[in-house]
């Protein structure tokens, strides 16, 4: 019979739960994100029709909802890879960054190819997405997250 203590875990598995915890930051910031992109996407119909017609009211919020599902498929991904190991995060990162900017350099090519109206208000509802989900990440990043990390 050995007289060694045995070695105490409550530490190790409180740091391996805190450490669970933190990595769910990659999720936070989604909320006011999608809000954002659901205020500019009805801004981007209204603005879209007054400017184009019908066609910029469709083709318009229809850019900010690709430019949306493309970051967000990009922040799950990531996600999911970190959540699995963090060393996976950037093969992922990548791989989805590459199929998605594939896929839609395809998509707005055979579109270009097209005579259809919508492809400037379309182009310009991309450009409105990534402008909104960058500035509110950016700014839930200094209000947000930067404090707590600072603490």
């Amino acid at each position: 019979m050995s007289t060694t203590p045995a070695p105490d875990t409550t530490a190790t598995e409180a740091g391996a739960g805190a450490a669970e915890a933190d990595r769910n930051w990659r999720l936070r910031h989604l909320p006011p994100i999608l809000v954002a992109a659901a205020v500019m996407t009805v801004g981007a119909a209204v603005l879209g029709g007054v400017l184009a017609g019908g066609v910029g009211a469709f083709a318009a919020p229809l850019g900010v909802l690709i430019a949306t599902a493309s970051f967000l498929a990009s922040t799950l991904a990531i996600a999911w890879a970190d959540k699995l190991d963090t060393k996976l995060v950037m093969p992922f990162g990548m791989g989805v960054y590459v199929a998605k900017l594939s896929l839609l350099g395809g998509i707005m090519l055979v579109v270009a190819t097209t005579d259809w109206a919508g492809i400037k208000p379309l182009s310009a509802g991309i450009v409105a997405g990534v402008l909104a989900w960058t500035a509110t990440q950016i700014w839930w990043i200094v209000t947000v997250h930067a404090p707590r990390f600072r603490r």
